[in-house]
């Protein structure tokens, strides 16, 4: 099925084009729903809730950009807000699976590193992770995720900065990073 043709058919509420809809893009939004979340099934929840909103704003796209990025936003957006409804800024989280990362750097040597640093991001207080997550992995500015998060831009900022440092210490600890400064590799990737 076409893009168009799926379009059309969520447009006209056709359980068929909703459910090959869902099938495509849920294991790349669950991947994103990971990174936010406290533990799987909150992943699944904003997972769930995500596209309950996809389909009741699906007649708001309007062909400007990716389809796939304009969910990938609508998920962001709900995974802070389920975030800040839960008032899970402060919490710490355990490690759980996170497939489908992509990290913006071309120098790490396996997807198996690339998962490890993902899990070390996760070993970070939520708040900082998440504005790791909304800055160096989904690209939004400090000032737009000061919006979100309905903070001030320079704690944005802060945060971003003590999210690096903390990462790099864990990174270093788990025999990840090495202990020289070399930020090239692995941090680079952060870097933005």
């Amino acid at each position: 099925m076409t893009e168009e043709a799926l379009l059309q058919g969520c447009l006209q509420n056709d359980p068929t084009a909703q459910k090959v809809l869902y099938e495509r893009y849920s294991p790349k939004m669950l991947s994103v729903c990971y990174r936010f979340a406290h533990n799987r099934e909150d992943a699944e929840d904003m997972l769930q809730e995500g596209f309950i909103k996809v389909f009741s704003q699906i007649h708001t796209f309007r062909s400007q950009g990716a389809f796939e990025g304009w969910i990938r936003r609508i998920m962001v957006h709900t995974c802070i807000n389920h975030l800040k409804r839960n008032k899970r800024f402060n919490e710490s989280v355990d490690l759980i699976h996170a497939a489908g990362i992509q990290v913006r750097e071309e120098s790490i040597p396996s997807i198996v590193q690339a998962k490890q640093v993902v899990e070390c991001i996760r070993m970070l207080p939520i708040g900082y992770r998440t504005v790791l997550n909304l800055y160096a992995l989904e690209g939004y500015s400090h000032k737009e995720i000061a919006a979100m998060l309905e903070i001030e831009e320079s704690t944005s900022r802060s945060q971003y900065t003590r999210a690096r440092q903390m990462l790099e210490e864990i990174l270093i600890k788990k025999k990840i990073l090495p202990k020289q400064k070399d930020k090239v590799g692995l941090l680079a990737a952060f870097g933005r």
